[in-house]
């Protein structure tokens, strides 16, 4: 796999960082979870459970290593600097100065291991105006603007199903280390990665700041042309209380429901950009799949070259033919259903260990390491 013989220590908990080192060991990275005494990741005490452990942390832990140190200890701290001088990756995502404060920093680490590429992943970064304060995804959202274009039908905001903020630091975290790792091979040094969720939300706002950047002004979401100003970026009920969305605005997709709808004269208005004009488009369309099923809304949808969607329930897009037919779904040895790996490669594939750590599972395994790597590198046998 592309990432075998890459060691990673993981010190992160919640979403942000075990999804980032996660991706790694689907792809072969030997990724050791570093969790302190008592419950480890509070992760592993959130939400359902239909085996060891909870869907949650499974689904964000599978495949790596549980190593117990309490870090407040000097012996276990001693251990983990010695683990992480044979590694190749450190992810952390204490508040700022924490990781300083326990003798584990980037600079303790670069000291010992110049390769090192370390990745720390925060609320606000470790640099700004909040310091040392804390936030959770929801928060983020909300402080960087994206909260206030995701409003409900009475123009409040309303919370994102999935944990935008984290995903995105994930991901940002991801894409940092697999470039330090890129550019280590010709420099031969790691490199400090600093990751604010805040930074992360922002840098995902860029398809809908025109009127901030260009006018200075908060966008009216029900006008702008992806937050429901337009009528072929929209969600539609249907007569069975289901939901149908639009979302192509190109012409080709607006003529081909037009046409069919038997309302060519409409898409004058598509054409003239989002707003309130095209109010009458959106109750022609309104009126048509009102008097549809969801699935009837799909058929006629499907007959013509529109880009369309239902809004299916969890468990219908898990079941999604095109979700089954691309694996996205798989099981284990014991029958539980896991998200498999988005990326995708021709050569070297991902070959996830659906298999998640007890608490602890290994720590007996990971020391004895550290002591034989000692007791070698003294020359003694």
């Amino acid at each position: 796999m592309k990432l075998s013989g890459l060691r990673v220590i993981d010190l992160s908990s919640f979403l942000p960082g075990p999804y980032l080192t996660m991706s790694l060991a689907d792809h072969g990275a030997d990724v050791i979870k570093i969790e302190r005494p008592g419950d480890g990741d509070p992760g592993r005490l959130i939400g359902l459970s239909d085996g060891p452990s909870t869907v949650f942390f499974r689904n964000l832990n599978r495949g790596k290593k549980s190593v117990v140190l309490d870090l407040k200890r000097q012996q276990d701290r001693a251990a983990l600097l010695s683990l992480c001088d044979s590694a190749d990756v450190f992810v952390e995502t204490f508040r700022p100065g924490v990781a300083d404060r326990l003798g584990i920093g980037y600079a303790e680490l670069r000291a010992r291991n110049p390769r090192i590429v370390y990745c720390s992943i925060s609320a606000f970064g470790s640099t700004g105006a909040y310091g040392a304060r804390p936030a959770h995804d929801l928060a983020l959202e909300a402080m960087s603007g994206a909260l206030s274009v995701t409003l409900g039908p009475d123009d409040q905001p309303v919370i994102p199903g999935i944990p935008i903020a984290d995903h995105l630091a994930a991901l940002q975290g991801l894409s940092a280390v697999l470039m330090a790792l890129l550019r280590r091979e010709t420099t031969g040094s790691g490199d400090y990665i600093d990751i604010a969720m805040h930074d992360a939300m922002l840098a995902a706002c860029a398809n809908i700041v025109g009127p901030t950047f260009a006018e200075n002004r908060q966008p009216v979401a029900r006008h702008e042309r992806s937050t429901g100003g337009a009528a072929f970026y929209r969600i539609y009920a249907t007569r069975d209380g289901r939901h149908i969305t639009l979302a192509g605005q190109e012409r080709n997709f607006v003529e081909a429901v037009l046409d069919k709808l038997g309302r060519p004269d409409l898409v004058v208005l598509c054409t003239r950009g989002p707003g309130p004009h095209q109010q009458p488009v959106v109750d022609a369309l309104q009126k048509t799949f009102g008097a549809m099923s969801l699935s009837e809304a799909v058929t006629w949808l499907a007959s013509i070259d529109s880009c369309f969607g239902p809004v299916n329930t969890l468990p219908e897009a898990f079941e999604d033919p095109n979700a089954q037919a691309r694996d996205m779904v798989v099981r284990d040895a014991a029958g539980r259903r896991h998200i498999a790996p988005a990326i995708r490669f021709a050569d070297e594939p991902s070959l996830p260990d659906f298999r998640e750590p007890s608490l602890g599972q290994h720590t007996e395994a990971v020391l004895a390491t550290i002591r034989r790597d000692a007791i070698d590198h003294s020359g003694h046998r």
